[in-house]
């Protein structure tokens, strides 16, 4: 796997529409001014159009998966085609745009 390196300023979202944050981002690391993602830190999410009685709203996600060759602080960074699962709809997380200065494996 091969993609840009996520950071706090990339546009993810939840399968409805939710707009993910990450929850910690790396501080110590910045690619165009923002911090980076790493797993397997948590992204909140807001927004979410699932109504209830359909088992919504997304409320947190989580990577799955992550590079395989970087790391910072010890935790793998996130990439832009990471996998990621949204709780409690089990609803995947899409990457609308992310930075592209930076690539990792």
């Amino acid at each position: 796997m091969a993609g840009r390196l996520l950071d706090a300023a990339a546009a993810v979202m939840c399968a409805h529409g939710g707009s993910a944050h990450p929850a910690a981002p790396n501080a110590r690391v910045r690619v165009n001014g923002a911090p980076i993602a790493t797993s397997p830190g948590p992204w909140m999410i807001a927004g979410c159009a699932l109504p209830p009685q359909q088992g919504g709203p997304c409320l947190i996600a989580q990577f799955t998966t992550a590079a395989t060759r970087i790391t910072s602080g010890g935790q793998p960074v996130l990439l832009a085609d990471s996998l990621a699962v949204a709780a409690p709809t089990g609803a995947p997380l899409i990457v609308a745009s992310a930075q592209n200065r930076v690539r990792g494996v």
